[in-house]
């Protein structure tokens, strides 16, 4: 079984090498990891092409956003599974992966996900909040409910069943294609109740309540394209459990 990891970047010269060095280290040998660097103006290419001699493919040029990085390495994945990791990210320890497979050897099993932590960017060792995908189920997600994006791993066929990101949204494309990924009938999925993912503070979706206003008014946008419904007090009841995280 191979599992592709998409690294989405931007003038991330400082974190990337980070990022590059989780993915080369898993003891898990079928990795397939493609770069989509959206033409970068500091050392991002040169950073990869130092330390990523692991990368399957390197993509660099403009793009319209982050969703449009993630569409851009869809297209390349030749994976049987596919996740993202973007750049600072990192996998909590070598046997990420492994523990994976292990999971998606069952032929029934559609989606895996599990807990992240969100990290100070300055300090990594400074946990900001555990994010707990173990309240997650499919009817919460009208209350702004998911799984931690970079621990969420789908099969190829999911994505071939459900489509790319849509790139009409900024910070809530993630939350938009989960929408349609477990409204289908037939995906079974798992949790781990582990830790994978350790993400740097500081990402689109977690700058403060200006973010946690836009993706609300995302959210609510995506639910109505979709067929959901939910409303401003729903999706900002899930606010008080972000907070109960941070302590």
């Amino acid at each position: 079984m191979k599992i592709s990891i998409i690294t989405a970047v931007y003038n991330g010269a400082s974190t990337i090498t980070a990022t590059l060095r989780s993915v080369a280290e898993q003891d898990y040998a079928s990795v397939e990891h493609i770069v989509v660097d959206g033409a970068s103006t500091d050392e991002t290419v040169q950073r990869v092409q130092a330390h990523g001699t692991h990368v399957a493919q390197l993509i660099s040029e403009p793009d319209s956003g982050v969703y449009d990085a993630f569409n851009k390495g869809l297209r390349r994945a030749t994976g049987d599974v596919i996740a993202f990791l973007n750049c600072g990210d990192t996998y909590e320890s070598s046997g990420v992966l492994s523990r994976i497979a292990r999971e998606f050897a069952d032929p029934k099993c559609d989606a895996v996900f599990a807990d992240l932590l969100i990290v100070d960017a300055r300090d990594c060792s400074r946990v900001v909040r555990r994010y707990r995908s173990k309240r997650f189920a499919p009817k919460l997600l009208a209350y702004g409910v998911m799984p931690a994006h970079p621990t969420l791993f789908l099969r190829n066929s999911v994505y071939r069943s459900v489509g790319e990101y849509d790139r009409r949204f900024r910070i809530a494309g993630d939350y938009e294609l989960c929408l349609r990924a477990f409204a289908l009938p037939s995906l079974h999925y798992r949790y781990i109740p582990k830790i994978l993912v350790r993400m740097l503070s500081g990402g689109l979706s977690n700058r403060g309540w200006r973010s946690s206003w836009q993706i609300t008014r995302e959210m609510r946008r995506a639910c109505a394209a979709n067929g959901v419904h939910t409303n401003f007090v729903k999706l900002l009841s899930r606010l008080p459990l972000k907070l109960l995280e941070m302590i």
